[in-house]
């Protein structure tokens, strides 16, 4: 784990050509997560090969392929390098001996999981992580990295041999300030510094980037993510547990919102409101297969609860229930991608400040757990992409606090009767 243009590349190289000619590895499978990157990394050892007679007499005749998706180079023995971008099933079929992970601060796990297999039967294996810091608000695929990274810096763990150069005392980008002109943390966190890169360079780095940028890219400061499981969960397991009141009940007013998932394979129902404790209460209402049963249910609800304008985001896979609504007579607030976004802000924030209750259903649970966020601008939203469960529930609850926030429900219940939920 080094900043860039430190001479990982060149690391690598030189692994590679050690497993193709010394070691007489007889597959190594090269990934990143860019296809420009992988493509630069097999050009630069295709010339060190081809200007190397000692090397290039070993290489098979037109065993060099330049076709785009099967980069690759093979020697008269057998021993290969393939160089792949990385995808969910990438990599299945192969029996590696030796796998390099470039760019890991980018790292899917689904893409992890799909290729580590490859090297199982395989006598002597090793597998290689290259990368930068791991920022978790602009790489939404760091835990991979961050998990091998916890592992290296507890130690104890003969097979695993982990180097890492970052300025030493600051775990925490936003804390680096002091350190953005201390010429001695360049140093620190830059093996190549003064060799590869010149102060000059870094200068002018310093002034252009972000603070925040300066320290992850060039001090090597991550803001690692979460590696116990919940490596996605934007609201902390203790905190959610904490909220949890089985027995909390809602009260009038309320308001109701809806969802779908990309695929239309399941929907959501919520309501937000106040509870008898007077905490913001989130419920799911029911979650189920299909859209079919959404607007029945949702009709049933108004006419039973006297709720107006239930929610969803209108950009979703859940504005297709829009116009059936309306056919009903139902209006629907439609929120864009900033309301969505003020609808997540103000949902993280309730959680973090104690102001908000659930009752610890499974379906909601699930959803927390394996959520993750897209970043719109300064703000951020729940990723359907890069969530690794449902988030309907989720995302149906958020949207039904924060319209029950923003005050514009009706009641026909004077006397604030509890909202009894089937």
């Amino acid at each position: 784990m080094v900043s860039r243009q430190n001479g990982k590349g060149s690391i690598l190289e030189a692994r590679e050509l050690a497993g193709l000619f010394l070691l007489g590895e007889r597959l190594i499978v090269h990934s990143a997560h860019l296809f420009d990157t992988s493509l630069e990394h097999f050009r630069r050892l295709k010339d060190l090969i081809e200007g190397t007679p000692e090397f290039s007499r070993r290489v098979k005749k037109n065993g060099i392929k330049n076709s785009h998706g099967e980069e690759g180079i093979e020697l008269i023995g057998g021993q290969r390098i393939r160089f792949r971008t990385r995808t969910k099933g990438g990599g299945r079929g192969f029996s590696a001996d030796l796998l390099v992970f470039d760019e890991a601060m980018v790292l899917p796990e689904s893409s992890h999981n799909a290729i580590l297999p490859t090297l199982s039967a395989r006598p002597n294996p090793q597998v290689w992580y290259a990368g930068s810091a791991v920022d978790q608000w602009i790489h939404e695929h760091g835990v991979v990295f961050s998990r091998v990274r916890e592992r290296g810096l507890e130690g104890g763990q003969e097979a695993l041999a982990y180097f890492e150069w970052s300025a030493a005392g600051i775990d925490n980008p936003q804390e680096a300030t002091d350190l953005a002109l201390d010429r001695d943390a360049w140093a620190e966190a830059n093996p190549g510094f003064g060799i590869r890169i010149s102060a000059e360079y870094i200068e002018n780095e310093q002034r252009s980037l972000t603070p925040r940028g300066f320290a992850v890219e060039r001090l090597g400061i991550g803001d690692w993510p979460r590696t116990d499981g919940f490596d996605s969960q934007v609201v902390a397991p203790e905190v959610w547990t904490s909220r949890c009141q089985p027995k909390a009940k809602v009260k009038d007013p309320v308001r109701f919102a809806f969802d779908v998932s990309p695929d239309r394979a399941s929907a959501a129902v919520a309501v937000a409101g106040r509870n008898t404790s007077g905490k913001w209460h989130v419920e799911v209402i029911e979650r189920k297969r299909g859209t079919g049963w959404v607007v029945p249910k949702l009709v049933e609800l108004l006419e039973r609860h006297g709720s107006e304008l239930p929610a969803c985001d209108g950009i979703g896979p859940a504005g297709s229930l829009i116009p059936q609504l309306e056919e009903h007579g139902i209006e629907v607030e439609s929120l864009n991608s900033r309301e969505h976004a003020e609808a997540c802000g103000a949902f993280y924030d309730a959680f973090a400040e104690g102001t908000i209750e659930h009752i610890g259903q499974e379906s909601l649970d699930s959803a927390i757990k394996g959520a993750a966020q897209r970043r719109l601008g300064d703000a951020w939203a729940w990723s359907r992409k890069s969530s690794s469960t449902d988030i309907t529930p989720l995302v149906a609850c958020t949207i039904a606090l924060r319209n029950a926030m923003q005050g514009n429900s009706t009641s026909v219940y004077e006397d604030h009767d509890l909202l009894i939920l089937d």
